[in-house]
């Protein structure tokens, strides 16, 4: 038995290929179903997602056959040829696909080190995987040591404490400034995919009050509908400015949008609040006089790049510790799975030698019924049941012998307790 993780991620393969070998999760359940039947493995979990594709399989057969089962089935169930996928795939067994599933969940291998996004989709993974029924338990129990690894990292190193894209770095400076954002009121210029995810982690912390700006309104207020916001126009910021506790922009526009003078009025209406600014636009869309004002905090996407540089760093110290605690857990697995292992082969042992002894006790019982003298019976069974039980062991010996194996002749005296003493008393 042996766990198989396969997968494409953003290192390995162009967004043109990973595309193509992608998962609809509609029919995922179907596509597991496939999965089992075509590679003929125990059980299966699939994780798709932007950035990566994996497949999980608990398997029986040779690690080589199974490859080329699975390099099959993803040629035949995305019609993609296999010299387009193979190139691009990465194989983990055993130890090593325990250990690359669990630094997967702890944002350890992914495009930003340390992104908390990834466990929530191996979760989702996790169900669908349930659902289908394609999980027993050697990849439950996995998945869920998994999530507990990703929880402990979480909890013991700093590997998602630190801002690392311009989007989060301003939600996290805002509140360091205001603390709780449940009383701030906010105003964002622009509604592209920058202004997006500002306004996605602002409405994860709860923030007071989002009013959006853009120059086309029905692209706001798509954006808008999502976390509750008001929409203006790009022409109504000065009007709606002094009801900004923070003003972050993000826009294609060649000129500045907000000036000294535009800020110096809405100060004034504040009553010398102040502002938090971050100008997130290259070209800039805050003049850059605007920061003179004693009662802005004016920050641009160089400041915001310094800042998500130094918290890198911080990403990659922590990420050391994480991978400590990941390999150790790692083990703990692996630990868990031989000892599952060893039970089975007890217990398979165990079947054996009891049905052995059932076979020769009821052939010996016949034989008195039969009237035969009960002391030769009881002789007879006692030598075909050493004789059955002598004759594996037997055979392993002589054969570690013949062949001159000493360390597993050594092994096997081990095993069955045989001294050197014993058989010359």
């Amino acid at each position: 038995m042996s766990i198989v993780a396969v997968g494409i991620n953003h290192k390995t393969a162009p967004v043109s290929v990973r595309e193509k070998l992608s998962f609809n999760p509609d029919r995922l359940s179907s596509s597991l179903q496939a999965l089992l039947d075509f590679v003929k493995c125990r059980e299966a979990a699939i994780l798709s997602t932007c950035n990566r594709t994996e497949l999980y399989v608990v398997q029986d057969g040779d690690f080589s056959l199974t490859q080329e089962k699975i390099i099959q089935w993803l040629e035949q169930h995305h019609s993609v040829p296999a010299s387009i996928i193979s190139p691009t795939l990465y194989w983990h067994q055993d130890q090593n696909a325990v250990n690359h599933m669990m630094r997967v969940a702890c944002g350890l291998d992914s495009l930003v080190l340390g992104e908390p996004q990834i466990l929530g989709q191996m979760k989702q993974a996790y169900s669908q995987a349930k659902a289908a029924g394609s999980m027993a338990l050697i990849m439950d129990r996995l998945f869920q040591r998994t999530f507990g690894v990703a929880k402990q990292v979480r909890t013991e190193t700093d590997i998602g404490a630190s801002a690392v894209s311009v989007a989060f770095a301003s939600v996290n400076l805002a509140k360091h400034i205001f603390g709780d954002l449940k009383k701030s009121k906010v105003l964002l210029v622009g509604a592209g995919e920058t202004i997006e995810l500002v306004a996605k982690h602002l409405y994860e912390n709860n923030v007071g009050k989002i009013t959006v700006a853009n120059r086309t309104i029905a692209r706001a207020e798509k954006m808008a509908n999502e976390i509750g916001a008001d929409v203006i126009t790009l022409a109504q910021i000065p009007e709606r400015m002094s009801d900004a506790d923070i003003v972050i922009s993000s826009t294609g526009s060649t000129l500045p949008l907000i000036g000294k003078g535009m800020v110096e009025q809405a100060l004034q209406a504040r009553k010398h609040q102040p502002i938090f600014m971050v100008d997130l636009a290259v070209p800039r869309d805050i003049e850059e006089q605007v920061g003179e004002l004693e009662d802005v905090f004016l920050y641009t996407v160089d400041d915001l790049q310094d800042i998500i540089a130094q918290n890198l760093d911080n990403r990659r110290k922590a990420a050391i510790q994480a991978e400590v605690i990941v390999k150790k857990q790692t083990d703990n697995f692996m630990a868990w799975l031989r000892g599952l292992n060893t039970q089975d082969a007890v217990v398979a042992f165990r079947k054996q030698c009891l049905n052995t002894r059932d076979a020769l006790l009821e052939k010996s019982l016949k034989q008195l019924k039969n009237g035969k003298d009960p002391e030769a019976v009881i002789a007879q069974l006692a030598t075909q049941l050493t004789n059955k039980f002598m004759h594996a062991p037997t055979n392993a010996l002589q054969s570690a012998a013949q062949g001159g194996e000493l360390d597993r002749l050594i092994y096997l005296r081990d095993i069955f307790n045989l001294d050197v003493k014993d058989i010359d008393a």
